[in-house]
């Protein structure tokens, strides 16, 4: 995911009083709270589409149902957390060819995760139980959703050395106003590896995956920190990754403390300085620990990989910015880092600082990597008449996940043994 250089219909619920059983409520009920602007793109003719075609259409309204029989916040709470996370491991399971794919929608498909939460999210929101719910607990159940959907909560590693272990993260689709048919090959490529095995020449390797919303509102509340904090101190390697330029891979050399503005999956743009805990240590630049050099010099697919060190800063004593194509100088305020100053630069910086915060930037290879913009094949550009997938799409969406485990691979074998290798079995 980049700057702007670049760059699940399911009707809602709600409970008639004293009822167990859920009733079916307009989305545009006057008694609940109004649709998020993510929420109302639900109902258009591709996300309904791609729900029916990938069976995830039933499971909004299953999640209404179960919703109906709870008779507490206790019991709506765990509802939530196990509905969340079976949502999640759906997802996976369905990228790594367990369980049903029928409908012609192909298996590597991320954005059916994608379009079910929000349905989940929408029953949620007009859900009206018998015994009450504040506004506060209404949020914290959709909190909890959010993260055990996203794989966030369910991060964990075998006991032992034995393994390698390493951390992806991935994003939802973005830019959906321009085409709702976007897929993000990131949030793809982090269903495909969670929980896989590879081989490398310094042993095997299990990865763990996490994705993150198009949001910039979730990272200033510190999302990314509370995911990876526990986890970082316990991996071997990590890699943030987003989707980014046109045709191909760029490794971010250098992050950027700042938010450019460009609109988030909720139409809003922030531009301020990164907002993170302790402003006063607040670095304006922090950089790849991961062996770029090596990562560029393979053959790890059909896409070209770049060492990107372009970043636009002010320099110091200076009032304008300048882009330079070597990294920052000395005393410059960040304006962009090799990745943009979009959520994808924010969520290189905020994870390679929090590395450097825990003392582990010596130690632990981390950084952000870019894919290719996924692209529709030629005749399917059009998003008003264009179909939800197509053949080179799907090539496309393959070619990248693969070649983002290539990368993975080069990155350990490059990295040695030098990370931290506690023995825990549940790092989240």
């Amino acid at each position: 995911m980049d700057s702007p250089r670049v760059r699940i219909g399911i009707l809602g619920l709600a409970l008639l009083a004293g009822l167990s059983a859920p009733a079916t409520a307009s989305a545009a009920d006057t008694s609940a709270a109004p649709p998020t602007v993510e929420e109302r793109r639900l109902d258009g003719a591709a996300p309904q589409e791609i729900l029916r075609r990938s069976g995830f259409d039933a499971v909004a309204p299953a999640f209404a149902r179960a919703l109906g029989g709870a008779r507490s916040y206790a019991q709506a709470r765990g509802l939530v957390v196990r509905q969340g996370a079976a949502l999640w491991q759906r997802a996976v399971d369905r990228a790594q060819g367990r369980g049903p794919a029928d409908g012609g929608l192909s298996r590597d498909d991320d954005r059916p995760l994608y379009w079910a939460r929000l349905a989940m999210i929408r029953e949620l929101r007009l859900w009206e139980p018998s015994f009450g719910l504040s506004d506060a607990q209404r949020a914290s159940l959709s909190t909890e959703l959010e993260r055990n959907s996203r794989g966030q909560t369910s991060v964990r590693y075998p006991c032992g050395g034995a393994l390698k272990r390493v951390l992806v993260t991935g994003f939802d689709p973005f830019t959906l106003d321009r085409d709702i048919r976007i897929s993000n090959p990131s949030g793809a490529t982090a269903l495909a590896l969670d929980g896989t095995v590879i081989e490398t020449a310094e042993g095997r390797v299990r990865i763990e995956t996490v994705v993150f919303p198009v949001r910039w509102q979730d990272f200033a509340e510190g999302t990314v920190e509370r995911a990876l904090k526990p986890v970082l101190p316990k991996v071997d390697l990590f890699a943030t990754v987003s989707q980014g330029r046109v045709g191909r891979f760029d490794v971010e050399r250098t992050n950027g403390a700042w938010r450019g503005g460009f609109p988030d999956n909720e139409n809003i743009g922030r531009t301020e300085t990164v907002p993170v805990g302790d402003p006063a240590s607040q670095p304006q630049w922090t950089s790849t620990t991961l062996p770029y050099k090596a990562i560029v010099a393979a053959n790890t697919g059909r896409f070209p990989v770049y060492d990107n060190t372009s970043v636009t800063e002010i320099p110091a004593g200076g009032t304008d910015p300048v882009v330079r194509a070597d990294g920052p100088t000395d005393g410059s305020t960040a304006r962009a880092g090799g990745g943009g100053n979009y959520l994808s630069n924010e969520i290189a910086y905020r994870a390679t600082l929090l590395r450097d915060r825990l003392g582990l930037g010596a130690t632990l290879p981390g950084g952000h990597v870019h894919t290719p913009v996924l692209q529709f094949g030629t005749g399917n550009t059009d998003p008003a008449t264009g179909a939800v997938t197509d053949p080179e799409f799907v090539r496309n969406r393959l070619d990248i996940i693969a070649q983002v485990r290539s990368i993975l691979t080069v990155a350990v074998d490059a990295s040695g043994d030098s990370a931290g290798q506690e023995d825990e079995a549940d790092v989240s």
